[in-house]
């Protein structure tokens, strides 16, 4: 008999309120379940000791929580909604289409659906079975299929409208596992030769844009309003801490929190008079909200510290070497046939076997395609590799990665250099924040706060903060001037 179960709550579209939240937290905490994790299709994930399960079991019930046991039957539906306002604001996705949406699925999908707005970088595109992109036209979204366990993608001929998504993908998912269609064309004469839909052509392809991974932890304002986003390094939240969240939240009427893909958790709309209160909670559980951009980009897979660990082993290395990772993010696989998002991936492959248990294994070293981690082509940079020669091979490749972007840059900057060679030169400073890389140049000031152009920074006042995470002005550093002229 197992000791442990592994349970999964799905959290549609990664939002969920704080009153279904706590509800379940204080579920798990009587079943003893003192942290939680979330998942990198924005689930909630728990590890139940079984003598506990079945009290569990009983009160999920109770309460009508759908949840699963050990298994992957129902995957969660992601979006990039955890992402919208404060990271991308689409030309007309907002929250209500997103509601939209998800209230005309009725049913668990048994495929993986992922919704995105085509401008965002922060969650990934392609990685569901049935992936939903904006497009230009309001209310209407392009379709990209894969069929289980294939590499293969191909776009649906044709944009579908908002209030049709969830009946388009129930018919589509029928007929792939129902029927076993799996093929553009029968798929698509199956489905429309049955129903019909509120469509336009989809002429070309979706445009997507360059990845570009913002930085997602600690206070960050925008407009009148802060949000907040946590991240742990061991991906483990603790119980009581997620309570007091939740009650903050109820307590100063915000109605959402969002779960990301990065396994990571994002509350919106805390106001400048909450912020005093959003501190103490975070000083109370010692949260750290103060991590490199670089450890943030790494994707692990759910229900197994093992990729956790390599992570940190990886990044030792990284900070020892000062390692560059601006616009890459990383993936571990650990177990064949397991999903992660990067344009950096590691998989670990079994050397030497005895019957179905790994003696040995060894890693091989991935890229995607143009380093897009939305890219599905991946190409081999090294394999074959020993752990203790896995964080070297690594620097080598984002050292590849960089100088590639700088020849692809060198250009503009050439035409540019063209453009101001016969200005005069502008004796102007510019600090950057370390924490999120937001950089203060004295030509423009700082508008968000007031701060008009032209202000030295030596003038700034002495509360002045980063415009985008409220780091004090004594943390920012001067950048050297071969970097910004």
């Amino acid at each position: 008999m197992r000791d442990y179960y592994t349970l999964k709550v799905n959290l549609p579209a990664g939002i969920v309120s704080p009153g279904t939240l706590q509800t379940l937290l204080k579920l798990a905490y009587e079943a003893k379940v003192r942290t939680v994790r979330f998942g990198a299709r924005q689930q909630l994930l728990m590890t139940v000791h079984y003598e506990d399960m079945r009290f569990l079991e009983k009160d999920l019930k109770q309460h009508e929580i759908a949840y699963e046991l050990n298994s992957e039957q129902y995957p969660n539906i992601i979006s990039s909604y955890c992402g919208e306002d404060v990271f991308r604001t689409g030309a007309w996705l907002r929250e209500s289409e997103y509601h939209t949406v998800l209230d005309q699925f009725d049913y668990q999908p048994r495929l993986k659906v992922n919704l995105s707005d085509s401008n965002q970088s922060f969650t990934p595109f392609f990685t569901g079975n049935l992936n939903f992109i904006a497009s230009s036209d309001p209310h209407f979204w392009y379709l990209y299929v894969r069929p289980k366990q294939t590499n293969t993608l191909f776009r649906w001929p044709e944009l579908i409208y908002t209030n049709d998504i969830g009946r388009l993908a129930k018919a589509v998912e029928e007929a792939m596992l129902g029927v076993g269609l799996q093929d553009e064309e029968s798929l698509y004469r199956a489905i429309t030769g049955s129903q019909s839909f509120i469509t336009q052509p989809a002429v070309e392809e979706v445009e997507l844009p360059e990845f570009s991974l913002p930085y997602y932890e600690g206070f960050n304002r925008y407009g009148q309003r802060s949000w907040l986003g946590l991240y742990r390094r061991d991906e483990q939240f603790s119980i009581a801490f997620l309570l007091d969240i939740c009650a903050l939240c109820l307590k100063t009427r915000i109605g959402e929190l969002c779960v990301t893909p990065w396994k990571s958790l994002i509350i919106k709309g805390i106001s400048e008079k909450d912020r005093a209160a959003w501190s103490y909670v975070l000083g109370k559980h010692n949260i750290n909200v103060r991590h490199a951009a670089n450890e943030l980009a790494w994707q692990t897979e759910d229900h197994t510290d093992e990729g956790t660990e390599l992570k940190n082993y990886v990044l030792r290395y990284f900070a020892k070497n000062d390692t560059r990772t601006f616009g890459l993010c990383f993936g571990i696989q650990t177990r064949p046939k397991s999903e992660v998002f990067g344009s950096v991936l590691v998989r670990k492959r079994p050397l030497l076997r005895l019957g179905q248990l790994a003696l040995f294994s060894v890693y091989d070293i991935y890229f995607t395609e143009n380093f897009n981690p939305n890219s599905r082509t991946y190409r081999l940079f090294e394999k074959g590799l020993f752990k203790l020669h896995l964080p070297n091979q690594l620097n080598r490749l984002c050292r590849k990665f960089n100088a590639r972007r700088q020849e692809e840059d060198s250009e503009t900057v050439r035409i540019d250099t063209e453009k101001t060679e016969s200005a005069p030169n502008k004796a102007t400073s510019i600090y950057q924040c370390p924490h999120c890389f937001t950089v203060y140049d004295e030509q423009y000031g700082d508008t968000r706060s007031n701060i008009p152009a032209g202000t030295r920074f030596d003038q700034l006042p002495a509360d002045y903060q980063c415009s985008t995470c409220d780091a004090p002005k004594a943390e920012l550093r001067e950048l050297p001037v071969e970097l910004v002229s």
